[in-house]
């Protein structure tokens, strides 16, 4: 499923921090319009992984390829990927919508075409449109980081954890948007600790183990 080129290829990854090995060269392909779950205990390394697949960290040896470029070089790559593997600033004086609409107008999609109003519903914001994030409870937080992800126009979502501090009416919401999300040639690479939402994603298990912990 797919076209020839993989989405995301990493290649004989490695990552140290100091004389601390995180991740031990990791090899991992993923087709466009597939979805991938990082699965491991805390430690084995997940969220370092998808900060390399962003860009955001440099691996200690070994390359990474997203739609055949190195990643997080460029406007480009950020028009093709979304994530929430870093948490954004916000707009003091912006509310929860007037952040959605920027996002959404600054990345070439129309604020007005329902979509930012389908994600609120999905993701329970739409009580709180007119509030400012930093009013938000940290739940709160989560799902307008989410949405912020989401409403951008994407070929690639890296996402962490999604699941975190979701309901289960939520969660279910967010899993049925993100196997729609894969099903129309979107690519999905996550980390989960929730293996019935990472099913209901349908997304494919990829194991981490923690250097020496076999």
């Amino acid at each position: 499923m797919g076209s020839m080129t993989a989405a995301v290829d990493v290649r004989q990854v490695t990552v140290r921090y100091g004389s601390t090995l995180v991740l031990d060269s990791i090899d991992l392909r993923i087709s466009e319009g597939a979805a991938v779950a990082l699965v491991g205990e805390n430690g084995s390394g997940k969220s370092t992984l998808l900060r390399c697949v962003t860009g955001l960290q440099e691996p200690t040896a070994g390359d990474i390829s997203v739609f055949a470029a190195a990643p997080g070089r460029g406007a480009d790559f950020w028009r093709q990927v979304a994530t929430t593997v870093e948490s954004p600033s916000w707009y003091q004086g912006l509310t929860v919508r007037e952040h959605l609409d920027l996002v959404r107008v600054v990345n070439g999609g129309d604020p007005d075409d329902g979509h930012i109003a389908e994600l609120c519903v999905t993701l329970g914001l739409t009580g709180l449109s007119d509030s400012l994030p930093s009013t938000l409870s940290s739940g709160q937080r989560q799902r307008f980081l989410l949405a912020a992800t989401l409403v951008r126009p994407s070929r690639l979502l890296v996402l962490d954890e999604p699941e975190q501090r979701l309901d289960t009416r939520i969660k279910g919401a967010v899993a049925a948007y993100l196997r729609s999300y894969v099903a129309t040639g979107g690519t999905l690479v996550m980390a989960s600790h929730d293996d019935g939402f990472r099913v209901s994603v349908g997304a494919g298990e990829f194991v981490l183990i923690r250097p020496g912990a076999e």
